[in-house]
């Protein structure tokens, strides 16, 4: 048993859809959240700089003795080097492998869909995985980058006029060669996955990466004897910008106040 907490971080608010999954999976664990809100959105920077805030935000989590660590972030999953995890000395885990594996999982006609930032789909993170489980896979790769901003916004109702236009623009990409399956790859779509799988049809099965990496970590914590003791466990939120937006959109999304006031962290005490 180990009651450490786990840490969990993201741009912004794009984590939270898996800090929900691991917490109806693992109740008994306490979580740390961290969402980078005064440097977001990470899609359009350099591999380098993403490299260096992957860096400062999982400092800030090991200070608060975390014994896990989730990057919930398809951008930062996607430019993590082997090297980087190995040098870490705790456990961490990205959420591309396991989103990757889970539309390897679900296809039924090899044809499947990858979204992302663009960051996200130049790595080409989630073709290398999707093609060494299915190498004769047909994977259409398409960046949506003012996704982000506009679910950082809080636009994120399924009727949103602004949110609709822009993503049947993005997923008319996907207009010649429909795909059974749709990788959301950055954490943060699944909170406008009732409008993508609108548009998308039915016939579409949508990945949500955060739900799949929720699987990996109960398994990991099991497999090793990793897990909290019974009992409720209590979150934590920290962010690098305004809190009370993210108040306000977090417990939109979560479907309930947060336990306790989201903390706020300097940038520049980040970057020390």
């Amino acid at each position: 048993m180990d009651n450490r907490p786990i840490g969990i971080f993201d741009s912004g608010l794009g984590g939270l859809t898996a800090l929900k999954e691991l917490r109806q999976l693992l109740p008994q664990e306490d979580l740390i959240y961290f969402g980078d809100t005064g440097r977001v959105p990470y899609g359009a920077r350099s591999p380098q700089t993403l490299r260096r805030f992957a860096m400062e935000n999982i400092r800030f989590l090991q200070s608060h003795d975390v014994k896990m660590i989730v990057a919930a972030c398809g951008t930062i999953s996607s430019i993590m080097t082997d090297e980087m995890i190995a040098d870490l000395q705790i456990p961490f885990t990205g959420v591309v492998k396991a989103a990757a594996l889970a539309a390897c999982r679900a296809t039924r006609s090899e044809c499947i869909g990858v979204i992302g930032t663009s960051a996200t789909i130049r790595s080409g993170s989630y073709l290398r995985i999707i093609r060494e489980v299915l190498p004769h896979a047909r994977v259409t790769a398409c960046a949506c980058p003012l996704f982000v901003p506009l679910v950082e916004n809080g636009y994120i109702e399924e009727n949103n006029p602004v949110t609709e236009l822009v993503a049947r623009d993005y997923l008319s990409a996907f207009a010649n060669q429909k795909p059974d399956t749709l990788v959301l790859g950055c954490t943060h779509y699944p909170l406008i996955a009732p409008l993508i799988g609108q548009i998308m049809g039915s016939g579409t099965v949508l990945i949500d990466p955060g739900r799949e990496t929720a699987r990996l970590v109960k398994e990991y914590l099991s497999a090793h004897g990793l897990q909290a003791d019974e009992g409720e466990g209590q979150t934590r939120y920290f962010v690098s910008a305004d809190t009370e937006d993210f108040d306000a959109i977090a417990a939109r999304f979560l479907g309930h106040p947060l336990e306790r006031p989201v903390e706020h962290v300097d940038v520049d005490d980040l970057c020390r």
